[in-house]
C-alpha cells in the first residue's frame, strides 16, 4: 500500500497516530511533555500519541472533560506565545437539566488553563455562567494512565509487561499505579479542589451551582510519581507564577530579534517559545531534548546542532550541551551501545524498556558523526565567547575525542571515519540520515558497511582544524601542527575519493568496498557547511541544491528528484529538514553565495506560514510546490523539534555573515544581505563579551545598513560589503 494518496490535487500520508494532525497541542516541561486534542482532551481510542509523559513513560492515558453528560463545544484553542500554557474557550450544547429545563446553547462559557511544572499537569477551568437565572450542572472528569512506554506507542511489541496496582480512591484524590518489570512502581495521582459527588478508579463527578452571571474556578492536579516519592503540595497560582517567571527569565537572558515584517515575527516567536518549552535543566546546564513526541530526551547530534544554530543568540546552550555530553563521553568498549572510548553520546532515554535493555537506548552511542560535532561546537563556542576556563577544563575530553577519530572512528585505516553498527536493535545507519533505506546507491542498491558518509568526513576535517587552533592556544603547538597536517591531508584525499565527475557532486558514500554511492544529495551541501569542499566543487554543488531537482520550492530536499529512490514523502530520501536547510544554507554563506542562503531562507519563511503556529516541524515532503497550496506534512514528524525550531536563527547568521570577536569586544557583519520580505530587522542585547549592544539593520537595494543602539561597554560593530 502506498504511504501517500491525492485527493483533488492534494496529497495526504497514511498513518494511525499523526502529528500532522492539526488538532494537536503540546505542552513540556523538564522530563514531562503532553500530547492533547484541541479541546484540552487526552483520548484513549484512535489517537495514540496523545497522553501526559514522563520520563519515558506514559503516565496519563486518558483525560476528558464533560459537562452534565455531553462533551462540551469548542470555540477556540491556541497554545500561548510564550508556549507554556495550554489555553482552550469552550461552551454547552443545548442541556436538559432536569424535567422541563432546557439550557439553550451558548449561555455558559468554560475556560480551560493547563500547563506543566515540576512532574504535574496542573488544570483550571473557569466556568461563567451568562444564563438568566441559577445553573447547576455536573462537572465530570474521566481519567486513566496505561504506563505505557514510548516505544510502545511507537509500534515496539513487547512479550511481557509489569502489573497495575490496586487504585486508591479517596473523596477528591484518586491514585492508580503500576509496577514494572523494572521494579519501578510509578503512580499518578489525580487530585481535585473539590470533593466530588461521585468518584471511581476512573471517573469523578463535581456539582457545581452557578447564580445569573457568576464565575466558577475548579482547579485539578495530576502528579506523576516514581518511587513512591513525597507529593509537592504547591497551589494552581504559585506554580503558575513560576512558570510566568521563568518564561521572563528566559527572554532577558538571551539575544531577541524582530523584524518589521509581522508574519516574520509570528515564526521568530514560536521558534523562540518552542526552544523555551525544549530546553531541559541538567546539572550541567540547560539542554535542548531533540524533538516531541518521540524524541524528547537527550540526543548528541540535535543538542549539538542546536546550539550551533542559537550560539549568537543564547551561547549557554552551547555550554550546556558541551558539559553534559562531555560528562557522558564513553570510556569503555561496549558492542551492546556500539561504545568505544573517547566517543560522544548518540541518545540517552529513561523508562522501563530502556531499563530492562529491551531496546538499547538507554546509554547509545550510534553516531558517527557526533563526536566531531562536539569537536566543532567546542571550537565554536570559544570563537563566540572567549572562555578559555571552559575549553581548558574540557580539553582531555577534547583530546579523547580526537583520539576517537583515529583509533576507533577510522575501522580500516584508509584515513576516512566509517561505521558498522554493533549494537542489537541498533541503529544500521548511524549519521543523520539513519532511516534504514538512506545510503544507497546510483541504482537504488543499498550500500554494505562499513559506509564513510561524505559530510562525515567534513565534519572530521572542520573538527581537525579548528581544534588546531585550540591546541595552539593552549600551548600544545606539536598537536596543533598534526591536527592542521592531517585536515589539510584529509581535504585533498577526500575530494580524490568523493568528487563524482560525472555528476558534479561529492559522493553521498563510500561503501565497504569503497565504491562511491553517486546519489545526489543534501549531504554534499553540509560539505560546505564544515568547509572541506574544493571551491570549484562548491560552486557546482550550490547550482545542483538551488536547482529544480532539489528544491521544492519549501527548501531543499535530501536527495534529488532524478534519484532511484527518490520519494518525496519517505523519511530521508526526498523529504525537507529545516535544520539540514540551515546547514547548507550557512555552507553557501561560507563560500560566498549568499544569495542562495536568503533563497533557502525565504522557502522555510513561506513554509512556516503554511504551518499550524508557524512552527516548522522536524520535517515536511518534498512535493513540488503548487500555488495556493502549502507544504504536505510527514505523519509522524517530531513538532516541535529543537533544530527545526533553531534553524531560522542559524539561517539569520548566516544571511547577515555574523562572526564575532570577543577578545577584541567586535561584532562583525560579512556582506549582510535581508530578504525582500524584511526591510528593517532589530537585534536587541546581542552579547560580545561582557557588553552587549542593540543593533538596526536596513535593507537598501544592494546591502544592509547597520546602526547602533542602546550600548553596553566598548563594543565594536564592523560591516564588510
Amino acid at each position: 500500500m502506498s504511504d501517500t494518496i491525492e485527493v483533488s490535487g492534494q496529497h495526504f500520508i497514511r498513518a494511525n497516530a499523526s502529528m500532522a494532525d492539526l488538532g494537536t497541542r503540546v505542552l513540556k516541561h523538564a522530563d514531562t511533555f503532553a500530547v492533547f486534542d484541541r479541546h484540552g482532551d487526552i483520548r484513549p481510542l484512535g489517537f495514540e500519541n496523545h497522553g501526559v509523559y514522563h520520563g519515558g513513560t506514559r503516565y496519563v492515558s486518558h483525560w476528558k472533560l464533560g459537562i452534565s453528560g455531553t462533551s462540551p463545544l469548542l470555540l477556540s484553542s491556541t497554545v500561548k506565545e510564550d508556549n507554556d500554557f495550554l489555553v482552550v474557550d469552550l461552551t454547552n450544547p443545548a442541556l436538559r437539566l432536569g424535567p422541563g429545563r432546557l439550557l439553550p446553547h451558548g449561555v455558559l462559557h468554560l475556560v480551560r488553563t493547563g500547563f506543566l511544572w515540576q512532574g504535574s499537569l496542573f488544570e483550571r477551568i473557569e466556568i461563567s455562567n451568562f444564563a438568566r437565572g441559577s445553573v447547576t450542572l455536573k462537572l465530570e472528569l474521566a481519567f486513566g494512565a496505561d504506563y505505557v512506554d514510548v516505544f510502545e506507542v511507537r509500534g515496539t511489541n513487547r512479550k511481557a509487561r509489569g502489573r497495575m496496582l490496586a487504585p486508591e480512591v479517596h473523596r477528591n484524590r484518586v491514585v492508580v499505579g503500576y509496577e514494572g518489570l523494572d521494579a519501578v512502581v510509578r503512580q499518578t495521582v489525580f487530585s481535585f479542589g473539590e470533593v466530588a459527588k461521585e468518584i471511581s478508579p476512573g471517573r469523578a463527578v463535581f456539582e457545581l451551582q452557578l447564580q445569573a452571571h457568576e464565575r466558577r474556578c475548579f482547579e485539578s492536579r495530576i502528579t506523576f510519581l516514581s518511587e513512591r516519592k513525597p507529593l509537592n503540595g504547591e497551589a494552581f497560582q504559585a506554580a503558575f507564577d513560576q512558570v510566568n517567571s521563568a518564561y521572563n527569565d528566559y527572554r532577558k537572558r538571551i539575544t531577541l530579534v524582530e523584524t518589521s515584517n509581522p508574519q516574520f515575527n509570528e515564526w521568530l516567536y514560536q521558534s523562540r517559545a518552542d526552544l523555551h518549552m525544549l530546553l531541559t535543566r541538567t546539572a550541567c546546564g540547560p539542554y535542548p531534548y531533540a524533538g516531541i513526541p518521540w524524541f524528547s530526551c537527550i540526543f548528541g547530534r540535535d543538542g549539538i546542532i542546536t546550539a550551533l544554530e542559537t550560539l549568537w543568540t543564547d551561547p549557554q546552550i552551547a555550554h550546556g550541551v558541551l558539559c553534559y555530553l562531555a560528562s557522558k563521553q564513553a570510556r569503555n568498549t561496549d558492542p551492546e551501545g556500539d561504545a568505544q572510548p573517547g566517543k560522544i553520546l548518540h541518545e540517552e532515554r529513561g523508562g522501563e524498556m530502556a531499563a530492562l535493555h529491551e531496546v538499547p537506548f538507554g546509554l547509545y552511542y550510534g553516531s558517527v558523526d557526533v563526536t566531531p560535532l562536539w569537536l566543532i561546537l567546542a571550537s565554536a563556542y570559544f570563537e563566540r565567547t572567549d572562555d578559555r576556563e571552559l575549553i581548558e577544563q574540557l580539553w582531555p575530553n577534547i583530546e579523547r575525542a580526537l583520539t576517537w577519530i583515529d583509533q576507533y572512528g577510522d575501522l580500516d585505516g584508509d584515513g576516512f571515519v566509517e561505521y558498522r553498527g554493533q549494537a542489537k536493535g541498533g541503529l544500521a545507519n548511524q549519521g543523520w540520515k539513519d532511516s534504514e533505506d538512506a545510503i544507497f546507491h546510483a541504482d537504488g542498491t543499498l550500500a554494505s558497511p562499513p559506509i564513510a558518509l561524505c559530510e562525515v568526513q567534513a565534519y572530521v576535517y572542520e573538527a581537525k582544524v579548528k581544534c588546531s587552533h585550540l591546541a595552539g592556544m593552549l600551548g600544545h603547538h606539536e598537536l596543533a601542527e598534526d591536527l592542521r597536517k592531517a585536515a589539510h591531508r584529509l581535504r585533498s584525499r577526500f575530494h580524490q575519493a568523493f568528487w563524482c565527475e560525472d555528476i558534479q557532486t561529492y559522493a553521498l558514500a563510500l561503501d565497504g568496498d569503497k565504491r562511491p554511492c553517486r546519489v545526489r544529495s543534501s549531504n554534499a551541501g553540509q560539505c560546505l557547511f564544515a568547509g572541506i569542499a574544493q571551491p570549484e566543487a562548491a560552486a557546482h554543488i550550490k547550482d545542483q541544491l538551488t536547482g529544480d531537482t532539489f528544491s521544492s520550492g519549501w527548501g531543499i530536499r535530501t536527495v534529488a528528484s532524478t534519484e532511484a529512490l527518490y520519494n518525496p514523502s519517505s523519511y530521508h530520501n526526498g523529504s525537507v529538514w529545516p535544520h539540514d536547510n540551515a546547514l547548507v544554507a550557512a555552507g553557501f554563506a561560507r563560500y560566498g553565495f549568499r544569495e542562495a542562503a536568503l533563497r533557502i531562507l525565504t522557502a522555510l519563511f513561506d513554509a512556516s506560514r503554511f504551518m499550524d503556529l508557524n512552527r516548522l516541524p522536524e520535517l515536511y515532503c518534498g512535493f513540488e510546490r503548487r500555488r495556493g497550496e502549502g507544504p504536505t506534512l510527514y505523519p509522524v514528524a517530531c513538532n516541535p523539534q529543537a533544530w527545526s525550531s533553531a534553524a531560522v536563527f542559524y539561517l539569520i547568521q548566516s544571511c547577515l555573515g555574523i562572526r564575532f570577536d570577543t577578545a577584541a569586544a567586535r561584532v562583525l557583519f560579512d556582506n549582510p544581505r535581508l530578504p525582500p520580505a524584511i526591510e528593517r530587522m532589530e537585534i536587541k542585547n546581542l552579547k560580545v563579551g561582557s557588553g552587549a549592544v542593540d543593533l538596526t539593520l536596513i535593507r537598501q537595494e544592494r546591502n544592509v545598513a547597520v546602526s547602533v543602539g542602546h550600548r553596553i561597554g566598548k563594543i565594536e560593530v564592523g560591516i564588510i560589503h
